[in-house]
């Protein structure tokens, strides 16, 4: 697996935190205004809720993402849909690329955190609830399986609230597989025409 998690720790990870929330891509996260003590007092709530946690993701050691999973039930998701057992919660930020974008790079991203997710075998379905707002997120949960069911008012926003069975999960998977490799053999194909 190219990605690994560790526990994000509320005080030392702040300033690389911070620099990530307050970055103009991360609107929707709703943290813009952020100081890094509101970072701090966010994430330690998070990580004593003990329904709630957050991750980050290391590419070769190095922080590359930042992810949530929480428990619907106990989430102000409770009051918007009806929760069911086996139902995980998800959010994901991505960090700025340090040099030029990886073509491909946040969809590995999503994979791993869906395929860590569904590795628990609790875990029947994912819950996800993007500002309604966010199109680029909606197209990523889109080719992953996600469905949406409709926007729902939430405290801090209009969410477009999606749903990923496993299934649905493990058949999109395979069909971006299947394009991926589609894509890898025409690209050689090409290679092999133009050495001609």
């Amino acid at each position: 697996m190219r990605f690994t998690f560790r526990c994000v720790d509320p005080v030392a990870d702040a300033p690389l935190l911070h620099s990530w929330v307050t970055q103009p891509y991360a609107s929707f996260w709703g943290m813009q205004s952020a100081t890094e003590a509101d970072v701090v007092d966010e994430y330690a709530k998070i990580q004593a809720s003990g329904h709630h946690h957050a991750l980050l993701g290391l590419d070769g050691g190095v922080p590359a993402f930042l992810m949530e999973e929480y428990l619907p039930a106990s989430s102000p998701l409770a009051a918007a849909y009806p929760v069911l057992p086996g139902d995980a919660g998800m959010h994901l930020l991505v960090a700025p690329p340090s040099g030029d974008p990886e073509p491909g790079f946040t969809t590995a991203v999503m994979d791993t955190v869906l395929a860590r997710l569904f590795g628990r075998p609790e875990v029947e379905r994912i819950v996800v609830e993007p500002d309604a707002r966010n199109t680029k997120i909606h197209a990523l949960n889109g080719r992953f399986g996600f469905l949406p069911a409709g926007v729902v008012g939430l405290p801090d926003k209009d969410a477009l609230l999606s749903f990923c069975t496993r299934a649905g999960y493990l058949a999109a998977r395979e069909n971006l597989l299947q394009l991926k490799t589609t894509a890898t053999t025409q690209t050689e194909d090409l290679q092999g025409a133009a050495a001609l």
